[in-house]
């Protein structure tokens, strides 16, 4: 058995790798005609050109035995044109395959992209951030790096054919002997270009979990300081590191022994040439002219051939990339939109829960059975204790996962029914941890509604209370807020998001507790830009503080993922059950 599996793995590999080939070459390289052209063309004239050089050695040599007169300016002149027609040659093929090589790992990272960018949230959630940024830098690298190896090994193999054609005109037994050795080369070149693929996808994956450890740590640098966890992080570092080490050290020893071995052959090639032509010579046959120009071919074609037998390593290394992306790219997404999907239906923001059912990919059951009716303008509240299922309820409503029972309808339609662009334009959403986009206040205000006028995003700053604090910034609404909106304060950041949702002017609201995080005073004024933004709108409120619950038209008490009460705040106190819990252990706190 461990034979028969041993024999069919390479064909399986073989397969995979024709696939992922033809699959590059269908999608990406074959849309560029005209670079495709150019590579062409000028990689075949640079390596006819290369073989060239044989041929005026061996004039040369026999023009000099001869004592020809024109060996004074007849060889100069071949050399000058021949080295300059291959240096252009060379400096045009070079920007043309560059070119072609960096527009199809362009469109390969823009593809990737849109993908992921359309993905369900579940999907973005599976893998840590900078696993996921590893595959847009460090596979883009091993393909880029196979793709370049891999057209010039076009040029390579014209230089060689070109050379054995000279090494053939100037001496076909000297030929015969170098075509016997070379070829043997092949078989363990293969393999070592299957073990490196194999390594390499392990490298690459391990890039990606090591570049997650870093980015968490740092980010977590001031809490590390104070639990002293220095040492702590020093070793799961150190771990990571020691896998990515042992993984980069196994692609080391597979490419290392490739040179090795065409070195020897290559060695075993000129030598038995070098024994025959001396015993060829005593015997009183060839010219000294083919004999060195034949010399010459033959060490001008190692390099191309070492190349040649190194290109099976570099182009593995970029298959197990590309394999990579196009997993990324080939997964379909867990939420779609029909090809049927209906416009946003007329209405003021009927929201219905009937039934709703989630269960997570991993089969942990998010909710169970939930119901409940958010009437036009009104506000209800979410609350229960953690894990009970309110994020994921709130989830729901953008589709960024969808219900796995029941369905949830907006204006009398399933929200499944309808277009999911139209959908998202109707929702504004707030989270208790607001982190913004590196650019500028201006910018970040504006994603509610792209296009809006400058009075408009100074009218939606003014209503969430930030107009003041924004013309204080040292640049006014221009003024770039940093990473995750680093150079503002907790409170501003809030507010500033509050004015991106004043400015979509929503049908639906969605408020995942927005001043939970914030200071007494912040707290007060986000609440008064709250209480603007909820009027006349339908809202969905994840609520931790009593205050909001109190202010919410209906609260619905979550717990293990169902809605065990429904009502009033007064109501639910009067029947004492979960919701008066939570409110008389503090689980909900007094703001």
């Amino acid at each position: 058995m461990t034979q028969t599996g041993t024999g069919r793995r390479p064909r399986k590999d073989l397969a995979s790798s024709r696939s992922l080939m033809l699959r590059l070459w269908r999608d990406e390289i074959s849309r560029h005609r005209g670079r495709i052209a150019a590579v062409l063309v000028l990689t075949v004239a640079m390596a006819l050109l290369n073989a060239l050089y044989p041929l005026v050695i061996q004039r040369a040599i026999d023009m000099f035995t001869h004592n020809d007169p024109r060996i004074l300016y007849q060889v100069p002149a071949l050399v000058v044109i021949v080295t300059a027609a291959k240096a252009a040659s060379q400096y045009g093929q070079t920007l043309a395959v560059q070119g072609l090589v960096l527009i199809v790992i362009r469109n390969l990272q823009g593809r990737m992209f849109e993908h992921l960018v359309d993905a369900d949230i579940a999907r973005i959630e599976r893998e840590a951030p900078a696993q996921l940024a590893a595959r847009f830098t460090t596979d883009a690298v091993t393909i880029r790096e196979a793709m370049i190896r891999a057209v010039n090994a076009l040029g390579d193999s014209v230089t060689v054919v070109g050379l054995a054609i000279s090494m053939v005109y100037m001496d076909w037994e000297l030929s015969l002997i170098a075509a016997v050795l070379y070829p043997l080369a092949a078989v363990p070149i293969q393999r070592i270009g299957k073990r490196v693929r194999r390594a390499s996808g392990g490298m690459q994956e391990q890039i990606g979990r090591t570049a997650a450890l870093l980015n968490e740590s740092f980010g977590l640098a001031r809490s590390v300081r104070v639990y002293r966890l220095e040492q702590a992080e020093v070793g799961r570092a150190s771990r990571s590191f020691d896998l990515l080490h042992n993984s980069l050290l196994r692609i080391t020893r597979g490419r290392a022994g490739v040179d090795p071995v065409l070195e020897v052959l290559g060695g075993s090639a000129v030598a038995a040439v070098l024994g025959f032509a001396g015993w060829r010579a005593s015997m009183g046959g060839a010219t000294l002219g083919s004999f060195s120009g034949f010399v010459a071919a033959l060490l001008l074609a190692s390099r191309p051939l070492r190349a040649l037998g190194s290109l099976n390593a570099a182009v593995q290394e970029g298959l197990a990339g590309i394999e990579r992306i196009f997993t990324v790219i080939d997964e379909p997404p867990g939420v779609q939109e029909r090809p049927d999907a209906l416009p946003l239906p007329p209405g003021r923001g009927r929201l219905v829960f009937e039934r709703v059912g989630f269960t997570y990919p991993d089969g942990r059951a998010g909710l169970r059975d939930l119901s409940f009716v958010a009437e036009p303008g009104l506000t209800v509240a979410l609350v229960g204790p953690s894990g009970a299922g309110k994020s994921t309820a709130l989830s729901l409503i953008p589709r960024l996962h969808d219900v796995t029972a029941g369905r949830i309808l907006l204006d009398g339609v399933d929200l499944r029914e309808l277009q999911l662009g139209a959908l998202r334009d109707a929702i504004a959403y707030v989270s208790q941890d607001t982190l913004l986009f590196d650019t500028s206040v201006g910018d970040n205000i504006r994603m509610g509604r792209p296009g809006a006028s400058d009075a408009a995003l100074r009218e939606a700053a003014r209503a969430a209370a930030a107009e003041d604090f924004i013309d204080a910034l040292p640049d006014g609404f221009a003024t770039i807020v940093g990473p995750g909106g680093q150079r503002l304060s907790g409170g501003q950041r809030q507010r500033i998001a509050l004015a991106r949702a004043l400015l979509r002017d929503p049908r639906l609201l969605l408020l995942d507790e927005a001043t939970s995080a914030l200071d007494t005073e912040s707290e007060a004024t986000v609440q008064d830009a709250l209480a603007r933004l909820r009027a006349g709108r339908t809202t969905i409120v994840v609520a931790h503080r009593l205050s909001t619950v109190r202010s919410a038209d209906l609260v619905v008490a979550l717990s293990d993922g169902e809605a065990i009460e429904c009502g009033t705040h007064a109501a639910l106190m009067e029947e004492g059950g979960l919701y008066a819990r939570l409110v008389r252990t503090q689980a909900l706190e007094v703001a």
